[in-house]
């Protein structure tokens, strides 16, 4: 809800307040982030594969319930870690991949090469060679890329491609991402002509936003045209949907009112944002519960939900989230160094700077807002509104602009915790600019408590992509 007290002058300031997280909360109190940050001795994120395997089981079952034929690709660009990649491994599930470093990564760290997927625009021919060695699907999005895959030696010599038709959205005509109707059916024929040299196992979409709806209604369109490529002798019988399934950050209310009353003068310098460009960080449906309103949609024209047209026609579904399966999964620390006064608000500097915060690359703002861990209880409970900078020497690097109403005075040397941003947020923009060292990544694993005994606090383990970095 809205926060209607300050430190002065009357004014008030929107809050933007997580939902509840147990096992974050539980991080939180076991004082293991203090400890990390000294011995670390600079900003640091954490993971929770807990919370990844979580995410994946209720997807898994969402598909289970709607009698669908599905599988799960996580979408590796979503988050650099190792871990994530290890749990797909663990539990039999798909990655997506875009590069021929994210294929090695996933191959290395266990994923069987039938179980990734390769988007991305105009790959290369290094990549394409890999892919079809290790039978991976790959998402074809253009004519003269399926003419440079039908020309690697791997498919002359060793192995069918195996391959998706990416399909231009007729509701973003302007994307750069898939193929015309005139050029799928070029696509298709190429297909027929190739004969053995080619799997042509159906169609994939790129479609951006979040509604339910015109995901629904492309998906619809993507089983029709599966029938008619069969007619042409083709597989065709998965189509992929992307990502783009939603994660809910905050409560309806908190995300009404901040919606409603932020203004410039909740930002440091009067700075502004357009309401459009925020992620919508309320969602009503979010993770396996859009997954499962997706599959439950009518699309127009048919007398059934989706997840009827997929069982009727023999189509699986692929899905390719990131967000949604890193939802609740990690958290980002930094350490205040630095608290200026301003007219009735604070700067506070931390030791990190916004690149780990990637919103801030869309010219935009992460505002669920950060956890204060004191190092003290001196101060008596009040509000501090405060905006976050970083410890570099450009104007516009801030962690937050938004002046964020803190329920006690911060300080310097106490920690500020950023939640839930292991989805896109923590290491899609790193650099170590000024010569910073990246932030390292530790992964926290659940200890369970033994019957009886006092809690045990959780144990910690550097991730393995950064022991080899």
């Amino acid at each position: 809800m809205a926060v209607t007290a300050s430190a002065g002058g009357g004014a008030t300031w929107p809050s933007v307040p997580a939902l509840p997280d147990p096992a974050t909360e539980t991080v939180l109190a076991s004082g293991l982030l203090d400890e990390l940050s000294y011995a670390l001795g600079g900003p640091f994120h954490f993971l929770l594969p807990d919370a990844f395997d979580t995410n994946l089981q209720a997807m898994r079952a969402t598909l289970t319930a709607a009698e669908v034929d599905g599988f799960v690709y996580f979408a590796k660009k979503s988050n650099k870690a190792a871990v994530w990649v290890e749990r797909c491994a663990a539990h039999g599930a798909g990655v997506d991949v875009a590069s021929l470093g994210e294929l090695r990564e996933a191959l290395g760290h266990g994923v069987r090469g039938e179980d990734v997927v390769v988007t991305g625009p105009a790959k290369a021919r290094e990549l394409l060679e890999l892919a079809v060695r290790q039978g991976a699907l790959i998402a074809v999005d253009a004519l003269d890329e399926l003419d440079a895959l039908l020309a690697t030696e791997t498919v002359a010599a060793l192995r069918p491609a195996r391959v998706l038709l990416r399909c231009l959205p007729p509701t973003q005509p302007h994307s750069r991402f898939g193929m015309t109707d005139a050029e799928l059916t070029a696509a298709l024929d190429r297909c027929v002509r190739a004969g053995d040299s080619v799997r042509m196992e159906g169609f994939s979409f790129h479609l951006s936003g979040y509604e339910v709806g015109p995901r629904a209604e492309l998906a619809a369109r993507l089983v029709e045209r599966c029938l008619k490529a069969r007619a042409l002798g083709l597989a065709a019988d998965r189509i992929s949907v992307g990502g783009g399934l939603p994660v809910s950050y905050t409560d309806a209310e908190s995300w009404r009112a901040f919606l409603a009353e932020q203004h410039g003068g909740h930002f440091h310098a009067g700075k502004s944002f357009d309401s459009g460009d925020f992620y919508p960080y309320h969602s009503p449906v979010a993770g396996a519960g859009a997954l499962a309103a997706l599959l439950s949609s009518r699309p127009q024209g048919h007398g059934q939900p989706l997840a009827g047209l997929l069982k009727e026609c023999g189509v699986t579904l692929l899905v390719e989230p990131g967000r949604a399966l890193l939802d609740r999964a990690g958290g980002s620390v930094f350490r205040i160094q630095g608290v200026k006064e301003r007219d009735g608000y604070r700067i506070l500097t931390v030791d990190g700077s916004s690149l780990s915060l990637s919103e801030q690359w869309f010219n935009s703002e992460y505002l669920p807002e950060p956890w204060l861990l004191p190092r003290s209880s001196g101060d008596s409970p009040g509000v501090y509104p405060a905006s976050v900078g970083a410890a570099t020497c450009l104007e516009s690097d801030l962690l937050t602009w938004r002046k964020v109403p803190f329920w006690r005075r911060p300080r310097v040397g106490d920690l500020l915790v950023y939640p839930n941003t292991a989805g896109y947020q923590m290491d899609s923009n790193e650099s170590p600019f000024h010569e910073l060292p990246l932030p390292p990544k530790v992964v926290i694993d659940r200890v369970e408590r033994p019957e009886g005994r006092p809690a045990v606090r959780p144990r910690w383990r550097f991730d393995r992509h950064f022991l080899r970095a």
